[in-house]
């Protein structure tokens, strides 16, 4: 039988915890945890460290920082070094050192970033040579990723040739120089050009030196805008102003050359110290202007196209280069003021007779009114005093209407020519623009080119008529039509007005007549040269209240002479005939008492 010792368990064995599966004392759980985290790195969030690449993927790229769990950061943060590999040291930014799924999140984007202007700004102050990664294209230019910094790469400085398609530079990695950094806005710009301008430079200033004016050079095309053409010289550029492709207008360099087209050029001007050159394509040729016919003259008939329009002309160019202007006066016999685009447009074929031309001064006038018969040539035969036309009417004025007979024929119908009857306080009452409206020649005005014209004289005067209607004394039927300061407007038969100053519009009951009001009107006044009718309503009971005075102090008067008689009779008859006479007398003067009270009501 085997020997057993007697062995004490420990005085400060965890019982409790081995219940639960745990065999380690506290004491040794702290001193190993201890121990663990001083074999780990210490590190803080928002810190910037070191960290070593352990693996590549697609999507991201694991990082070990000597921390308690590696760090993984996307692979599109690294797009700028497509050469990264496993074991290159990077900068990492720690986000947060445990998300909930206990991840370490590093990011070296932000590393970047905050070191990235200190990097920026040393390597414009040194001139250095730095890579980045194009992103994407933006409005003129380009979108680069330099240090973590999103820098603009303008079209312009992608490269000394213009660049026609942008796309092709979206992901790749270049190398730039940093040319302007703008530190309030943290802007950044940088350059591809820069770095192959340098050996152009000297290139350029050799080709320089040789030109002179005069020089006729082999070129390319290069680049085409709307004001010009560039042409690549072999290694510089030069510019053909749009004025000089052709002696012919051009609207677009399009339509004379096409890019990589190889031509001729003639070099007008140069700048050695801006390197500007200015060259010619249509100084090749001999000018228009010099070829002409000799024999051409004023008064020929041309024909050209219309190649630019303006408000107070067309300019036709009748050769290549050479151009005639037809001022809009010169285009109708019309004298209203209209716009050259009325009569004709760009590309229109025309034909014109020359009015002008200076050789010297290489200018030219045209005319195509001219092609037609001056309208004022026979306007004694054509238009004769009397005659009567139809026309339409243009313009108004306070005075009259300007009508147009036919084109360059143009008349006036004083306001007062427009109707017998009616008075017309403006033409825009009477008729409106663009009406037709017929008319009889009054007067004709050669020199000034105009018609005296009338309306009313189509038609007999009324007021021959209208003499024999309303006599003076006469009584019509009227209305008031119109109510004035002065007056009031009487709308009589016939279509004739007439007119009666305030106090001829007092009604019998003393009241004044108004507006809309018929009553019957006694003529007091007629003037057939002045076209002129005073009327009057309250003179009517005047009238008439004078007539019965003056036959009451008629009555009166028989009665008196009737009383002289009686004191001559006999006494004896006399009592009778004197009551009879009182009493005829005490009636008429009541009769009289009432007239006057009438008439004083009246006034």
């Amino acid at each position: 039988m085997t020997e057993t010792k007697n062995i004490m368990p420990l005085e400060d064995f965890d019982w409790e915890g081995y219940e639960q599966g745990s065999t380690q004392t506290a004491q040794s759980r702290e001193e190993q945890e201890a121990a663990y985290d001083k074999s780990l790195t210490g590190v803080n969030d928002h810190d910037v460290v070191d960290g070593t690449v352990i693996s590549i993927n697609k999507r991201e790229v694991v990082v070990n920082i000597g921390y308690k769990s590696d760090g993984i950061i996307p692979v599109s943060e690294f797009r700028y070094n497509p050469e990264l590999k496993v074991g290159d040291t990077v900068e990492v930014y720690i986000e947060n050192q445990e998300d909930k799924k206990g991840q370490l999140i590093l990011s070296h984007k932000k590393a970047r970033a905050t070191k990235s202007w200190e990097r920026v700004n040393a390597a414009l102050e040194n001139e250095e040579i730095i890579k980045g990664y194009i992103k994407c294209r933006t409005k003129g230019g380009m979108i680069v990723d330099v240090f973590g910094i999103e820098a603009f790469l303008p079209g312009s400085q992608i490269d000394v040739k213009p660049i026609r398609d942008y796309d092709v530079f979206v992901g790749k990695t270049m190398e730039f120089k940093i040319v302007k950094i703008n530190q309030e806005y943290r802007n950044v710009v940088v350059s591809h050009k820069a770095l192959i301008e340098a050996e152009l430079e000297a290139q350029k200033k050799e080709i320089i030196s040789k030109l002179e004016k005069g020089q006729v050079l082999e070129g390319t095309v290069k680049n085409i805008t709307s004001y010009g053409v560039f042409i690549d010289l072999g290694g510089v550029d030069g510019l053909i102003h749009i004025t000089d492709l052709s002696w012919g207008r051009v609207s677009d360099p399009k339509e004379v050359v096409e890019l990589d087209q190889k031509l001729n050029v003639v070099i007008l001007d140069f700048d050695e110290e801006k390197k500007r050159i200015a060259l010619g394509l249509k100084q090749l040729t001999p000018h228009p202007w010099d070829a002409l016919d000799p024999d051409l003259k004023v008064g020929d008939k041309v024909k050209g196209k219309v190649v630019v329009m303006a408000d107070y002309g067309a300019f036709i160019e009748i050769a290549p280069g050479v151009e005639g202007l037809i001022h809009v006066s010169e285009m109708s016999w019309s004298q209203h003021l209209r716009s050259a685009q009325d009569f004709m447009k760009v590309g229109d074929e025309v034909e014109a007779v020359i009015l002008t031309l200076d050789r010297g001064e290489r200018k030219m006038s045209l005319g195509i009114k001219q092609l037609k018969e001056d309208p004022w040539e026979n306007i004694e035969q054509r238009y004769p005093v009397g005659s009567k036309h139809q026309a339409r009417v243009r313009n108004f004025t306070n005075f009259g209407v300007f009508v147009e007979i036919e084109e360059g024929v143009d008349g006036l119908i004083h306001i007062s020519d427009l109707s017998w009857t009616k008075k017309v306080k403006h033409p825009s009452e009477f008729t409106q623009i663009g009406a037709t409206i017929d008319v009889i020649v009054l007067e004709i005005d050669k020199e000034n080119r105009r018609l005296s014209l009338g309306h009313k004289q189509l038609e007999e005067n009324p007021w021959d008529v209208f003499e024999t209607v309303f006599t003076v004394d006469s009584v019509h039927e009227g209305t008031i039509v119109d109510m004035l300061d002065k007056g009031a407007v009487i709308q009589l038969e016939y279509g004739v007005e007439g007119f009666a100053t305030p106090k001829h519009l007092v009604k019998e009951d003393g009241s004044q007549a108004q507006q809309g009001e018929k009553l019957q009107f006694k003529v007091i006044e007629f003037n057939k040269d002045s076209k002129r009718i005073i009327l009057s309503h309250s003179r009517i009971f005047e009238d008439e209240a004078r007539r019965e005075a003056r036959e009451a102090r008629k009555a009166e008067r028989a009665a008196a002479t009737s009383a002289k008689r009686t004191a001559k009779q006999p006494r004896e008859e006399q009592p009778v005939i004197q009551n009879q006479t009182a009493g005829n007398t005490l009636g008429d003067i009541d009769a009289l008492a009432a007239l006057k009270a009438k008439l004083e009501k009246g006034e």
